[in-house]
């Protein structure tokens, strides 16, 4: 069976996550996936299954990077009080962001909440 556009995306973000320096992926909610570094969240990918509202959230500290993600169709602060923080939710539905431009807003969580050697080793590649 073909995989779904959304859940490509999902795919080819998280592929491109876990090839950051020093992440790893986990699974704190049973099967809803997040991916760290340092031990610290940097991209929430949800559950792999989900084909009834796939979506990733990411932190985005830049208001230009931030703005643009909020202006996807859908797209919204992360609840539990994450958005004040920064954290965007972004469906991935046909009318979401180009998976490039996802894999732009899962670096930018990343340098927000990666330490500045992993950065470093980042910028190095």
């Amino acid at each position: 069976m073909a995989q779904s556009a959304p859940l490509k995306a999902r795919a080819r973000v998280r592929e491109f996550a876990l090839s950051l320096p020093g992440t790893a992926e986990e699974f704190p909610w049973e099967e809803d996936a997040v991916v760290k570094v340092n031990k610290k969240i940097f991209v929430f990918l949800g559950s792999e299954g989900n084909t009834e509202s796939p979506g990733i959230s990411v932190k985005l500290k830049d208001e230009e990077v931030h703005g643009h993600a909020l202006a996807v169709p859908g797209a919204a602060p992360t609840g539990y009080g994450l958005g004040r923080h920064g954290w965007v939710s972004v469906p991935l539905t046909g009318e979401s962001a180009p998976a490039e431009v996802l894999c732009d807003w899962v670096e930018e969580s990343y340098r927000t909440i990666a330490p500045k050697r992993l950065v470093a080793e980042l910028d190095a590649r």
